[in-house]
């Protein structure tokens, strides 16, 4: 069964810092661009980061200086490093990924999204 798993969410107080990990398991051909989003309470799902496989990244203005988004191509594994939390930041966060699957003899691409984590930050 292929699937996204995060992990890392927590409480955490402002000006702290986490990590999240998503990992794509099952059997995958390839992975292209990964990245997170995030939902507030009360609020429309909004991007965060992205990154390609080649690496090529892009940030939401709002975290763009706090936030680092890599990935791991060998252990089909994006991350989010999260620094200077503010409350604002508060929200789950989702993993999203295109996976290159094997599909009736040939390959195709599927975007999937991880089941999110949470994070909540303290002022």
């Amino acid at each position: 069964q292929v699937q996204l798993v995060e992990s890392g969410g927590g409480l955490v107080q402002a000006g702290g810092s986490l990590r999240l990990s998503c990992a794509a398991s099952g059997s995958i051909e390839g992975i292209n661009d990964m990245g997170w989003y995030r939902q507030a309470p009360g609020k429309q799902r909004e991007l965060v980061a992205t990154i390609t496989r080649g690496g090529s990244t892009n940030y939401a203005d709002s975290v763009k200086g706090r936030f680092t988004i890599s990935r791991d191509n060998t252990k089909n594994t994006v991350y989010l490093e999260m620094n200077i939390l503010r409350p604002e930041d508060t929200a789950v966060y989702y993993c999203n990924a295109d996976l290159r699957l094997r599909a009736a003899g040939r390959i195709r691409t599927y975007n999937y999204w991880g089941q999110g984590t949470q994070v909540t930050v303290s002022s």
